[in-house]
């Protein structure tokens, strides 16, 4: 066969349709646009993200970012063709980890890489991102999406992403000043949330469990559950920030308590945990019971009900907890910084 007779190659041909990236652009439009704050300059479509901070005031302005992705859980949702909430749990690993350092979240950017792209699908991904970034009060300043024809499985995907939020340097949370006795203060989480599925889905698998059944224990389907979208903590936090005096925040994910929370505390100092002190929702014991996973290995693996933690000298404790109740928001005096330089969960 002569070089003329061979077939005319094509980007499409060789798996990435263009015309389909194009198209999840358009019915992601809107939803991305709905998130545009004030700092926002530009339109969709850019090689990058344009963001102002000429109308914030602040004495020392500090950018704070971090990024994170889904991980397994992502194997959930792809198995139940659930794409809704997963966008959510991306974002909310994000800002909720750049919230610890007292940042207000800014913006987010993020990333999808797929095999094969479906516009609905993405566009589906997308508009959960975008509704996460309403609700943290940042806006959707960009992202990627990537069709990687042959490296991915057919119908599999990734989403990570990153955020940048805003600090005066004099008001960010470092936990530098906790001091033994301060009391710990735990906010409820939504449920698992993205961290420890590697394990969640041994178990389901060891034990054959059926994502689409109601457990005892459960009120929900076992797939419903564990995908219930993780929970996004500004709209909690910030009021607070400007009320008490937070010596500390601890965002509760891989790691659990035994690996996060001395993240935050000055060397030498340590933290009780009394895990009788608020419910622990079911799913976890189910969760323990099935795999027989220790309590220890769960509070290293899970956030068991916590999925953030806040640090206040004890007579800011009861301000703490009204501030939050007056709001609507629930939490639990959980534990204290001690002095033994090791985090001891007790009741468990």
């Amino acid at each position: 066969m002569s070089v003329n007779e061979r077939e005319a190659l094509t980007y499409a041909a060789a798996g990435v349709n263009i015309d389909a990236g194009n198209r999840a652009v358009e019915l992601m439009k809107d939803a991305v646009k709905a998130t545009y704050t004030d700092g926002v300059l530009g339109d969709v479509g850019g090689f990058g993200g344009l963001f102002s901070l000429g109308a914030i005031a602040m004495k020392e302005p500090v950018l704070v970012a971090g990024t994170d992705g889904v991980g397994t859980k992502l194997r959930l949702a792809i198995d139940r063709g659930e794409h809704t909430t997963i966008g959510q749990d991306c974002v909310a690993m994000c800002v909720n980890d750049v919230l610890v350092q007292g940042a207000r979240p800014l913006f987010f950017l993020d990333y999808i890489a797929t095999g094969e792209l479906v516009p609905e699908q993405i566009a589906t991904i997308v508009k959960g991102v975008a509704a996460a970034c309403q609700e943290s009060g940042c806006a959707l300043l960009g992202g990627e999406t990537a069709e990687m024809a042959g490296f991915y499985a057919p119908g599999d995907y990734d989403l990570a992403g990153f955020a940048v939020g805003l600090v005066d340097r004099e008001k960010i949370i470092t936990g530098e000043r906790i001091a033994a006795g301060d009391v710990i203060i735990g906010l409820p989480s939504s449920g698992v949330h993205s961290n420890g599925y590697s394990l969640v889905r041994r178990i389901i698998s060891r034990e054959e469990l059926q994502l689409d059944q109601v457990y005892p224990g459960l009120e929900r389907s076992l797939g419903e559950e564990l995908l219930t979208p993780t929970r996004l903590y500004p709209k909690a936090i910030l009021p607070l920030l400007d009320a008490v005096d937070v010596k500390g925040m601890v965002h509760i994910t891989g790691g659990g308590f035994y690996d996060n929370i001395p993240r935050v505390l000055p060397k030498g100092l340590g933290a009780h945990i009394d895990g009788t002190s608020y419910p622990v929702p079911p799913v976890f014991s189910s969760l323990a019971s099935w795999g027989n996973v220790s309590q220890h290995e769960m509070y290293r693996t899970f956030n068991m009900g916590l999925g953030m933690l806040v640090i206040v000298a004890p007579e800011d404790a009861e301000k703490t907890l009204q501030n939050l109740a007056d709001r609507g928001e629930t939490a639990y005096r959980v534990g204290e910084v001690t002095t033994d330089g090791e985090v001891v969960v007790s009741g468990v």
